[in-house]
């Protein structure tokens, strides 16, 4: 197993949590949850194995993605319970989540020659778009889109300290770590912290 294929199996794992804790809190059947963390887990490589024009998409090459997910879904049906807050633990398995998908799409699209500024989108793309469907289907504010949230910027950074550690050295797990790295950090400075990126805010019209 190549160390991409290891980042993809731990995001769709970590996702499959998080999708299936949505699962929980919108009261689904153990269909439901398996439906759901599904979703979650291989939306965002996906989205990437497509627009990259892979041979295979990934879950499609390795069918042991679902079968992932759909364990990560069956523990938490019978787990989910236990947890003092179903929304803060998906908030924190999400931001883990998050910084080892990024890395995925961002060495999927290095190992396959990309130029940098593909390399930027396939590694948010990867990183988010699970989340954002997840979200979307239980009809939820999607994290990406919360004001005041470093969730988009945070990959977009983690990317963008992948392209710069590529440009002096070409060891992968150091490219890799530094992007993971770089993106959970600033999530979770968001979260705790407060962290954020100016938002735009309308002024009245002159007279």
């Amino acid at each position: 197993m190549t160390l991409v294929q290891g980042l993809d199996y731990a995001a769709v794992f970590i996702f499959g949590l998080t999708g299936a804790l949505a699962a929980s809190r919108a009261q689904l059947d153990i269909v439901g949850f398996i439906f759901l963390a599904c979703l979650t887990a291989v939306g965002g490589g996906t989205l990437r194995d497509v627009l990259l024009n892979r041979d295979q998409v990934f879950w499609i090459a390795d069918a042991g993605m679902i079968l992932s997910a759909s364990i990560a879904a069956v523990i938490v049906f019978f787990t989910a319970h236990f947890l003092e807050s179903r929304l803060r633990t998906l908030e924190w398995l999400d931001a883990l989540a998050l910084a080892v998908a990024v890395p995925a799409g961002v060495g999927v699209a290095m190992a396959l020659d990309q130029n940098w500024p593909i390399v930027l989108i396939m590694g948010v793309a990867t990183g988010t778009f699970g989340g954002l469907m997840r979200d979307v289907v239980c009809n939820e504010v999607p994290l990406i889109l919360k004001k005041g949230e470093l969730y988009a910027s945070a990959a977009l950074a983690g990317a963008v300290a992948a392209v710069m550690t590529a440009a002096v050295t070409d060891t992968t797990l150091i490219i890799l770590l530094i992007c993971g790295v770089t993106t959970f950090a600033l999530r979770i400075g968001s979260m705790l912290f407060g962290w954020c990126l100016p938002v735009y805010k309308s002024h009245p019209p002159r007279q």
